[in-house]
């Protein structure tokens, strides 16, 4: 079988968070889970919470717990409770599937290009909620971007990474009202467990030896220790910087490539 000439990566890193890093992954998912059933719960009182309204018709009255099994694991997740009447999520709890596959594929969309808040709008409509406010929308989109850089920066201390594997994707995408290419470097690695762990991911506008030599100290300054293998394709800039960067470490050209 002939392998193929280059791997998704919105389907790595989706695959890396749910296998790799569930608590990044549940949290996530917990974000957006809560946040929407909120919007619906405001969208019931006619008035968002907290909100000093004469057009509010009910009242928030606290949260149920609730547990929802997920690939990552179980979500705790906070139901809105009202005063007057009930709430009850449908769109999440009827269609798990539906919903749960919605949801990581927006933490994976997020950990690559960042959420704007048109695609946390298109997510509400894909699970049939419609009624989300502007400032809803952009509370949402700002959290999970904070979640997200938390996550890129945080320091490399599951090591050793004995194995590392290094890659770059062309990606299309808008800047300026006009479309570009980009190239997402990547980098997953083997922790002291035994487990895969994305270690960084950096967006640059050419694959090149400088792109590489920066991404790759980026790491060592994160805390990336105990390299002996390092698999990346033949890119002369990258086996450079890798040379550079990590001189104790052995090369192999991966079999993709």
């Amino acid at each position: 079988m002939t392998a193929p000439d280059s791997l998704p990566l919105h389907a790595l890193a989706e695959d890396n968070l749910a296998a790799a890093s569930p608590d990044l992954l549940r949290a996530m998912v917990k974000t957006f889970a809560d946040a929407l059933m909120s919007a619906e719960a405001d969208a019931l009182c006619n008035a968002e919470y907290g909100q000093v309204s004469d057009e509010r018709v009910n009242h928030r009255n606290g949260y149920r717990p609730r547990e929802w099994d997920t690939r990552a694991g179980t979500v705790e997740l906070a139901i809105p409770k009202l005063r007057q009447g009930s709430y009850f999520p449908h769109w999440l709890l009827e269609r798990r599937r539906r919903a749960e596959q919605a949801l990581i594929s927006v933490v994976a969309t997020a950990y690559l290009l960042g959420v704007s808040t048109r695609r946390v709008e298109k997510l509400a409509e894909s699970l049939g909620v419609t009624q989300l406010s502007k400032s809803q929308v952009s509370a949402m989109a700002k959290h999970l971007d904070e979640q997200v850089a938390a996550f890129r920066n945080r320091p490399l201390d599951a090591g050793p990474y004995s194995f590392v594997w290094v890659d770059a994707l062309t990606q299309k995408v808008r800047e300026g009202g006009r479309i570009i290419n980009v190239h997402a470097l990547i980098a997953v690695g083997v922790n002291a467990d035994g487990h895969r762990e994305i270690l960084g991911l950096d967006v640059a506008t050419a694959e090149d030896g400088a792109g590489w030599l920066a991404f790759l100290r980026s790491l060592i300054a994160r805390g990336l220790t105990g390299v002996q293998l390092v698999i990346s394709d033949a890119h002369a800039g990258l086996v450079d910087a890798i040379g550079a960067v990590l001189p104790g470490a052995s090369w192999q050209r991966c079999r993709t490539h």
